[in-house]
C-alpha cells in the first residue's frame, strides 16, 4: 500500500513538472510578428538548415546546426533567441541550451 502511494505521488510529480516545463519554453508570437518573420525569411532567401529527424517545441537541435541571430525588427523579446529555417518553417531556439522554443509555420 505504501509503495503504491509513493509511486502515485512520484507519477503526479513527474507529470506536473513536464507540463510546467512545456509551458515555460513556449513563446507567444502575435499574428503580426508571424507575418514579419515569414516575409523576412522569404525576402532574404534564407537557406534551409540540414536537420534530420523530428522538430518540436522542447526538443534540442544538434550542435552542428548553425543558429542565426534574430533580427531586431521581429519584435520585442525575440532577439534573445536564435533561429534556423527548416522545412518551410522558422524554428526559434534558446541559444544557451539549443532548446526549441517555438516553430513558426
Amino acid at each position: 500500500m505504501k509503495r503504491a502511494l509513493i509511486a502515485g505521488v512520484a507519477a503526479v510529480a513527474v507529470m506536473s513538472s513536464s507540463q510546467a516545463f512545456a509551458q515555460a519554453v513556449a513563446v507567444e508570437i502575435s499574428p503580426e510578428q508571424r507575418t514579419t518573420i515569414r516575409e523576412y525569411v522569404v525576402t532574404q532567401r534564407i537557406r534551409p538548415a540540414p536537420i534530420s529527424g523530428e522538430i518540436r517545441v522542447g526538443g534540442v537541435l544538434p550542435a552542428d546546426i548553425d543558429l542565426v541571430a534574430v533580427p531586431s525588427d521581429w519584435g520585442p523579446g525575440l532577439n534573445r533567441y536564435r533561429y534556423v529555417y527548416w522545412n518551410d518553417r522558422v524554428v526559434l531556439v534558446e541559444p544557451g541550451n539549443r532548446r526549441i522554443v517555438h516553430v513558426i509555420d
